[in-house]
């Protein structure tokens, strides 16, 4: 049920919610991925009328070529690929001959300028206005990544510790000379980024009119080919070409007997904490600026982090470091008079990890696919959580729920059965939904494929893997009454209705 005016801060004590986990991309459209345009405002009164209250996403970041929302160009960029056209369309920057034509990104580039020049020669003085007032408020990240997208176009895209030594080196006479060559394609860049802020701002405004919050996702890392390391070299664990001296990932495991090597660089905690953590308050800003909740994945490493040394092919000569945990949640607690934050707590979690999070009162992660067996003390088990607490069926590193079902043996299949005490004779999503929505936790998020009784062929991410990931659509006729009616019925049955607060 739609719900006027702005909705008041995120609290997860308050109230029990349902949410729907979805990234932009998947919005139905006639691009090579959604965007945040006609179908985005669909889907938030679609998540209305279902009773839903919390939209999630994936990081909204611009991407490198293989698509990872994980490892992005920018901890605070918006990604331009996300940009409605639609949107400059309704305003008058475009013109429809502009768009009929063949899309791609190429294409998109070409309405972005088309839409930049109509921006400058025809807006008004209060939009201009807005425009250099954006600059002015984001300047902290924007002029440093708006410079170096620009100099990454001359570099053929080529990573930052490939180009010339004194570009690579943040000479300043190289940098004031690319700042007066580039000049119109830096400004291009920030143009980019005040559409998609803008676009996401009314979005936003939207969601909350109808009763929605935006949940967003935080990455613990950073991609080292990105301008947040470029720009703050000295944050990084580096050697004096800029190359990863460490560099992060997980120790061998039951599913991996060589560990996981992530690459991205590992942070210079003394010189962060030095400095205040004034990055990660920065960066914290960015997000709340979209996002009313915000997940931290891999939250464990603000504890301890598994370090590898960056010459090492695989992760199995890491070791435990300390991280400055407490220290760098205080500052953002004192920062932002609150931390409204989710811990992604999975994995390897010891008694310290599990303290860390408590101290700061941040809810905690259980996922259903990984609960059933035969141990009933199993903490991904609905019967062992407390309300301080998300709930998914599973992620989007998880396979869908439908998918993964059809993956089990049948010792697998008699394990849930058993645990449910009835057979499983209805689209074995729906158990599942109904146990994440019957749960104590405060939070329960469904993924959209989940919903739409989708198989294999939904699935979003298969971890380890580069080829065929975060390209899964949906379309608009999904979003249809059954849906609905379905997903309301379970929602309002178990006093997470958006019409129950």
């Amino acid at each position: 049920m739609s719900r006027k005016g702005e909705l008041p801060g995120f609290k997860f004590s308050e109230a029990r919610r349902a949410g729907i986990l979805l990234h932009p991309t998947s919005f139905p459209g006639r691009d090579d991925n959604g965007d945040i345009g006609h179908a985005a405002y669909r889907f938030i009164e679609f998540l209305a009328a279902s009773g839903v209250s919390v939209w999630q996403t994936l990081p909204l970041g611009p991407v490198h070529n293989d698509g990872s929302p994980y490892q992005c160009l920018s901890a605070h960029a918006g990604d331009p690929r996300l940009i409605s056209l639609e949107w400059l369309l309704d305003r008058g920057w475009l013109q429809q001959a502009d768009i009929e034509q063949a899309a791609g990104a190429s294409f998109r580039h070409h309405c972005l300028l088309q839409a930049q020049t109509f921006f400058y020669q025809h807006l008004d003085n209060a939009e201009q206005q807005k425009f250099e007032k954006f600059c002015q408020h984001h300047a902290y990240w924007l002029d440093s990544y708006a410079l170096y997208i620009a100099i990454r176009k001359t570099q053929n895209n080529r990573g930052w510790v490939d180009w010339p030594a004194g570009l690579r080196e943040r000479d300043p006479l190289a940098l004031e000379q690319a700042q007066q060559q580039l000049h119109d394609d830096i400004e291009f860049v920030k143009f980019e980024q005040y559409v998609f802020f803008s676009q996401w701002t009314e979005l936003r405004h939207y969601a909350h009119e109808h009763g929605v919050y935006l949940f967003g996702d935080m990455p613990i890392f950073v991609a080292h080919d990105s301008c947040d390391v470029w720009s703050h070299q000295h944050y990084f664990m580096l050697d004096e070409q800029g190359q990863p001296e460490v560099v992060a990932g997980v120790p061998p495991d039951y599913f991996s007997a060589t560990g996981q090597r992530w690459g991205n660089p590992l942070y210079n905690w003394q010189v962060m904490a030095d400095d205040g953590f004034q990055w990660w308050i920065q960066r914290m800003q960015s997000q709340l600026e979209l996002f009313d909740l915000i997940r931290i994945d891999h939250f464990r490493g603000f504890e301890a982090y598994w370090e590898i040394p960056a010459d090492e092919d695989t992760a199995m000569n890491g070791r435990w470091v300390k991280a400055p945990g407490a220290a760098l949640l205080q500052s953002l607690k004192e920062a932002f008079s609150g931390l409204p934050l989710v811990a992604e707590d999975l994995g390897v979690i010891t008694d310290e990890v599990t303290a860390l999070r408590e101290s700061f009162d941040l809810p905690g992660m259980r996922i259903l696919q990984f609960a059933f067996g035969s141990d009933a003390s199993n903490p991904y088990l609905p019967q062992n959580y407390d309300s301080n607490t998300v709930v998914y069926t599973g992620t989007h590193d998880n396979d869908t729920t439908r998918g993964w079902y059809d993956g089990l043996d049948d010792s697998s299949r008699k394990d849930i059965e058993n645990y449910l005490g009835y057979a499983v004779a209805e689209n074995m999503p729906w158990p599942l939904i109904r146990m994440a929505l019957a749960s104590v936790a405060k939070l329960a998020i469904i993924p959209l494929q989940d919903v739409f009784e989708l198989g294999r062929e939904g699935r979003m991410n298969v971890p380890g893997t580069t080829e065929g990931n975060w390209g899964w659509r949906f379309t608009e006729s999904a979003m249809n009454e059954h849906a609905i009616v379905r997903l309301r019925k379970l929602i309002q049955r178990y006093g997470r209705s958006n019409t129950q607060e």
